[in-house]
């Protein structure tokens, strides 16, 4: 039977199943699946857990979707996972859509536990992806010197595909592939070899080679890692520009008139949770900063095709905005969107937008810097300062 809480019966019970099968479940884990009426899972873990199961066995629908589980609500229902439901599993999306005191959670030991048990890996120090379902450019920010990072894979092709995006500048990075962890067919193996399970993890000791392209941590990378046709915002006025916005967890920027999408890309970049928007109106440029972003491990940077500031209707609204080139009308429905408590940054070359930029600043209040960096280049046989056109930058809070 479910357990009880105060808050009632806890109807469902998500539970976690390791390659070994039933032997590995505990004594409460073995009771929920005998005493329910419908148990959910993949067509394996079913086949795992069929020695236990007296109700309905429900394979998930493809495409997979727990509509079917929320349905059930009231009966006693389990739900069986890999390893543990809440770490890229089931029981996370499970418990967005439900209340937490209605599930039972009973986790077993992860992939990325068992591999770093068996690779000697001391947990907290190792990067843990999930390359499931995913573009494995993810891979590409935590691709630094002597990281060590677990990666599910989708399939047999995965290690493989891995091991080609490394041959870019991190080729004599250790490889190691982990199959079929805790189940009788485990197989550990360095390299790609033949005959790969489909549930597999791969395991990487990152290695560099002399100039391999390494994502620095701090903002503004270096200009020459986006492809551009000079629409972008330089590596000086850019690492300025996102302390500026100073990313916060979970937040959404709107990156209008992006050109190469320098700002969104590094904007993603400072953290997993973050999320961002291009605007860009020509198709090249929008080609373009789409191969940026999949280049630089944020492949799923949302790009909009338009001209704002019509390209701005319909979309979520934004915890930040940067605005690059032309204000105007775009600056005017921008700052609508924008929600309560949430910053604008916004960028001027030309006198025109910066007097645009003073007008706003007149009504609106807000903070106005002048920023201007000097290059040394050649001049002759010799060395001079070029200055770059200066930067004219307002920083606003939109009253919460």
């Amino acid at each position: 039977m479910p357990a009880e809480t105060a808050a009632g019966t806890r109807w469902l019970s998500i539970l976690g199943l390791g390659e070994e099968g039933v032997v590995g479940l505990p004594p409460l884990s073995r009771g929920l699946v005998a005493g329910a009426e419908i148990v959910f899972g993949g067509r394996r873990h079913l086949e795992l857990a069929a020695p236990l199961i007296r109700g309905e066995a429900r394979p998930w629908p493809s495409p997979f979707d727990v509509s079917g589980v929320l349905a059930e609500r009231g009966r006693r229902v389990v739900v069986l996972a890999s390893g543990d439901p809440m770490w890229h599993g089931v029981g996370a999306t499970l418990l967005r859509r439900m209340p937490p005191a209605e599930a039972l959670v009973v986790p077993a030991p992860s992939a990325f536990s068992l591999a770093a048990a068996r690779l000697g890996w001391p947990m907290e120090g190792v990067v843990t992806l999930s390359l499931h379902g995913r573009p494995i450019e993810l891979l590409r920010p935590h691709l630094h010197p002597g990281a060590r990072i677990l990666a599910l894979t989708s399939d047999a092709l995965g290690p493989a595909a891995i091991a080609e995006l490394l041959r870019d500048g991190f080729a004599d990075t250790r490889l190691t592939v982990l199959e079929a962890l805790g189940g009788k067919h485990e197989r550990i193996r360095e390299g790609i070899g033949p005959n790969i399970a489909p549930l597999n993890l791969v395991a990487l000791e990152v290695v560099a080679s002399p100039g391999a392209r390494i994502l620095p941590r701090a903002p503004g990378l270096p200009d020459h890692f986006f492809e551009h046709d000079g629409q972008l915002t330089k590596r000086e006025i850019r690492a300025v520009t996102l302390s500026a916005l100073a990313p916060r967890r979970g937040a959404l920027l709107w990156d209008i008139g992006a050109g190469a999408g320098s700002i969104g890309i590094e904007w993603m970049l400072a953290d997993p949770s973050l999320r961002a928007i291009a605007i860009e109106a020509r198709a090249d440029r929008a080609a373009r900063l789409r191969r940026n972003a999949l280049a630089l491990g944020v492949p799923g940077l949302s790009v909009v095709e338009d001209e704002a500031p019509a390209a701005l209707a319909g979309l979520e609204p934004p915890d930040a905005v940067f605005l690059g080139g032309g204000a105007g009308d775009a600056l005017d429905a921008a700052l609508a969107a924008l929600k309560p408590g949430g910053r604008c940054v916004a960028n001027a070359v030309t006198l025109e937008t910066e007097a645009l930029l003073l007008a706003r600043r007149a009504t609106l209040g807000g903070e106005m810097l002048r920023l201007a960096v000097s290059r040394a280049e050649p001049v002759g046989g010799l060395t001079g300062w070029r200055a770059a056109m200066p930067v004219t930058q307002w920083i606003w809070d939109k009253p919460a």
